[in-house]
C-alpha cells in the first residue's frame, strides 16, 4: 500500500496535485532560464525546483534572485544621484595621465584603470596620502584618534557592529562627539549586525546620532533580500579622512597576536582626492536608506595633501551593470607577468576567476594564495578546499595560515597594483553583496602591502601537491558535497 492509498487519495486528486505543483514550479523555472546566469548555477537551482518544489520554491525567493537584473535600487534613484558628483570633477584625472609617468611598470597597469571608469565610472585620484594598517589593535586605535578630532561630521558604514568592548568604545565616542553638536551617521547591516541590540542603537539615536539599518529583514516585503547584504566597511571623517579594509568593529579584530582565536586582518587609512569618492559612496548608500541626498561642498571640502598615490575607489553590488570587483581581479591576474599574492578568507571562485589562476601559473607567473587553516563556516571551508588540488597541480602555490584566522582580502599584482577592502575571492562578493575596494597604483604601498602578505607566509603552511593529493577519501567526500553547494551561497 503506498502513501497515497494510505491516505486515501484518489486519482482525481493525484491528477490535480500534480498539475497545481507543475503550475507552481514552472514560474520560478522560467524566470531561472530567462535569467542566462551561469549554467552551473542555474543547473543547481533547477535540480532543487523540481526534485524539492516547496522548499525549492523557498529556498530561491529568499536566495536565489538575480538582483543584478531586476535591480534592487532603480535607475531613477542612481541618476537622482549622479547631479552630486559634479562635486568630485576637480578630483579626477584623466586616466592619460598615467602614460605620462616615468613608473614604467604603473604605465603597464592602464588597462586597469580604464577598465574602473568603464564598469563603475570609478575616479582615479592622485593627490592621496596612505596608511597601510595590518593589526586590529593599530587599526582602532587610529580609527578611534581620528574620531575624537572630528570637527563637522562621522560617517561609518559596516556589515558587522557588535554590542562588546570595542563596539562600545567607539559608541562612546560617537556619543561624545555626537553632543558635542558633531554630525553622526551611521549605517549597519541589519543581517550581519543581527544580535546588535536596542540599547546600543537607542543609545546612539538618543545622543542625536542618526542610524540607519540596511535592508532591515523584518517583513516578507524584504525577506527575499536576506541573501543580498551591504558588506561595506567605511569611514569618513570630515570629508579629509577615510578608512576602507576587512575589519568590523568586534572584538575579535582587536585581538592580541598571541591568542589563539587571533584575527588578522587589513585596512587603509587614507588622506585626499580619494575620501571624497569614499564620501560619495557613503553618501549614495545613505541616500538609499534615508532619503537624504546630502551634497554640500562641507563634505567634500579642501585639502592640502601633495603626496602622489594613484587611487581608484571601486564600489559594485547587485544593482551595478556589471560585477565590476570580479573583472578588475580577472582583468589584474590575467595580465600580471612577474606575480600574483592573494590572501582572502572566502575562497569560492567563479570558472573566470579559476582559469585566470591556473593559466596565470601555467605561464610562469608566481601565484601564491593564502587561505585560513581554520575558518568560522564549515560549508565555506570545505568549499574553498575542493579547489586546492587542482590549483597545485597548475603550479599556483596555496598557503593556509596558521596564527589564529586570517580575514584579510588583499590581491597584489606585479610590485604595483594592489586592492585592499571588503570583497573576498568568492561569487557572493562578486555577485550579491555591495562591496568597496581601494585600488592603488603605487610602487611604495605595493611594498609596505607585500611585506605584510610574506609575514603571513612565514606563520601558513604550504601544501604540497603529492601530500594533499592523499588526503582521507573522507575529506574529498566532504569538499565534493560542499562544492555542490558553492553555486547556491
Amino acid at each position: 500500500m503506498n502513501i497515497f492509498n494510505w491516505l486515501n487519495i484518489d486519482s482525481a486528486w493525484l491528477l490535480v496535485i500534480d498539475i497545481f505543483l507543475l503550475l507552481l514550479v514552472a514560474f520560478p523555472v522560467m524566470v531561472i532560464i530567462l535569467e542566462n546566469r551561469n549554467p552551473i548555477k542555474t543547473l543547481a537551482w533547477l535540480l532543487v525546483l523540481l526534485l524539492l518544489p516547496f522548499v525549492g520554491i523557498v529556498l530561491y525567493f529568499y536566495f536565489g534572485r538575480n538582483y543584478r537584473k531586476v535591480k534592487i535600487f532603480s535607475r531613477k534613484e542612481l541618476s537622482d544621484v549622479e547631479s552630486s558628483k559634479q562635486l568630485l570633477q576637480p578630483i579626477e584625472i584623466d586616466v592619460s595621465r598615467i602614460m605620462t609617468l616615468d613608473d614604467e611598470k604603473i604605465k603597464s597597469k592602464i588597462h586597469l584603470a580604464k577598465l574602473l571608469v568603464n564598469n563603475s565610472k570609478s575616479l582615479l585620484t592622485e593627490n592621496n596620502s596612505l596608511k597601510v594598517l595590518s593589526y586590529g589593535k593599530l587599526t582602532f586605535a587610529s580609527i578611534i584618534n581620528d574620531i575624537s578630532r572630528a570637527e563637522h561630521h562621522i560617517h561609518l558604514e559596516f556589515y558587522i557592529i557588535e554590542d562588546d568592548q570595542i563596539g562600545n568604545t567607539i559608541k562612546n565616542h560617537l556619543i561624545q562627539k555626537a553632543r558635542e553638536g558633531i554630525e553622526v551617521r551611521i549605517i549597519y547591516d541589519d543581517v550581519g549586525s543581527w544580535s546588535l541590540s536596542k540599547r546600543f542603537i537607542s543609545q546612539l539615536i538618543y545622543s542625536g546620532a542618526k542610524v540607519f539599518s540596511f535592508m532591515p529583514v523584518k517583513t516578507y516585503r524584504f525577506a527575499n533580500k536576506l541573501n543580498y547584504r551591504n558588506h561595506r566597511k567605511i569611514i569618513v571623517i570630515d570629508g579629509k579622512t577615510g578608512y576602507v579594509g576587512g575589519l568590523n568593529i568586534a572584538d575579535r579584530y582587536n585581538r592580541d597576536e598571541s591568542d589563539p582565536a587571533y584575527w588578522r586582518d587589513t585596512h587603509l587609512r587614507i588622506e585626499g582626492d580619494a575620501v571624497k569618492s569614499l564620501q560619495f559612496i557613503f553618501l549614495t548608500d545613505w541616500y538609499f536608506m534615508s532619503g537624504q541626498l546630502l551634497k554640500d561642498n562641507i563634505y567634500f571640502p579642501a585639502h592640502d595633501i601633495t603626496e602622489k598615490h594613484l587611487v581608484q575607489m571601486l564600489a559594485s553590488g547587485p544593482d551595478s551593470d556589471w560585477s565590476s570587483i570580479m573583472q578588475t581581479y580577472f582583468s589584474a591576474i590575467a595580465t600580471a607577468y612577474e606575480y600574483v599574492y592573494i590572501s582572502t578568507p572566502y575562497f569560492l571562485p567563479n570558472e573566470s576567476i579559476l582559469t585566470a589562476l591556473k593559466t596565470a601559473a601555467l605561464s610562469g607567473v608566481d601565484v601564491r594564495i593564502i587561505l585560513p587553516m581554520q575558518i568560522d563556516t564549515t560549508l565555506a571551508k570545505w568549499s574553498s578546499r575542493s579547489y586546492i588540488e587542482e590549483l597545485l597541480e597548475s603550479g599556483v602555490r596555496v598557503y593556509l595560515y596558521k596564527k589564529g584566522f586570517t580575514h584579510s582580502k588583499i590581491l597584489i599584482v606585479d610590485g604595483v597594483f594592489v586592492s585592499v577592502g571588503t570583497a573576498n575571492m568568492d561569487v557572493r562578493s562578486f555577485d550579491q553583496n555591495f562591496e568597496v575596494n581601494a585600488l592603488v597604483y603605487d610602487q611604495n604601498i605595493c611594498e609596505l602591502v607585500k611585506a605584510t602578505f610574506f609575514e603571513d607566509l612565514s606563520n601558513s603552511e604550504m601544501l604540497s601537491l603529492n601530500d594533499f593529493s592523499k588526503r582521507p577519501f573522507s575529506q574529498k567526500l566532504r569538499e565534493s558535497v560542499a562544492r555542490l553547494f558553492s553555486p547556491l551561497l
